[in-house]
């Protein structure tokens, strides 16, 4: 049965997952340092909406940011002129991409987490190489073994994974889905999603881990739907605010 396998898979993932330890240890390090002296790590896209679970949670950090951003121009042209043939939707994407980084709240020693499973796409890409050019250090939650096997879609060819400072692996296979159901002819159920939180978690209880006896704690969250959840709630904003941590 499909349950039991799929158990069976996410047990033997898991374990795989140890192997992030090494990573996870330094970098853990490294954003608890930065964080203690002013900086920031900022969340963008880590697919299929998954980084939500990382930002404002119960039992998370408040530090981690949302890094998101929306493009509007008011450019109006005569009815005649309308119909040009427009820019290319790629290097609009980026260029947007570009933007977001540049006039931001990004600054130097800052960290940007980002994800791609197969590590091909190009605004993250984009994304990760405006970071570093500016001194921000990039974390990539990516499957090596899957972003090995293609190209990137980004102008210069370039993958996630090769504008990273810190990759943490999640071990995915080449497409992504890992399960056999008899009566199909290719794998079913991804396991990126379930790696990416996974790992996401390891790095973040260990920050929290190295930070817990730090004369000042970084705030973290506890639910608003436990009594008096939304003072409390309320209360680790406007300690963070005043802190920065």
């Amino acid at each position: 049965m499909v349950i039991d396998t799929l158990i069976s898979q996410l047990h033997e993932q898991l374990d795989i997952l140890k192997e992030e330890r090494p990573v996870i240890e330094e970098l853990a390090a490294a954003i608890a340092a930065a964080v203690r002296h002013g900086g920031v790590v900022f969340c963008g896209d880590i697919g299929h909406g998954m980084s939500g679970d990382f930002l404002n949670r119960a039992g998370g950090l408040a530090f981690v940011r949302p890094f998101q951003y929306t493009f509007t121009t008011n450019q109006p042209v005569a009815e005649k002129l309308s119909k040009r043939e427009p820019t290319p939707a790629l290097n609009s994407a980026l260029g947007a991409a570009r933007l977001a980084v540049v006039s931001g709240n990004l600054r130097s020693g800052d960290f940007m987490v980002l994800g791609s499973v197969s590590g091909r796409s190009a605004a993250p890409t984009e994304i990760a190489l405006a970071c570093r050019e500016i001194g921000v250090k990039v974390v990539a939650l990516t499957s090596r073994k899957y972003t090995a096997q293609v190209k990137g879609d980004h102008p210069t060819g370039k993958r996630l994974i090769d504008c990273a400072d810190y990759v943490l692996d999640l071990h995915t296979p080449y497409g992504d889905a890992a399960v056999d159901i008899p009566g199909y002819d290719h794998k079913l159920i991804p396991f990126s999603g379930m790696s990416a939180l996974v790992v996401g978690w390891m790095l973040w209880g260990r920050v929290m881990e190295l930070m817990a006896n730090d004369a000042e704690q970084p705030v973290t969250f506890m639910s608003v739907n436990r009594e008096n959840g939304k003072a409390i709630y309320d209360a680790a904003i406007k300690r963070f605010n005043e802190r920065g941590f």
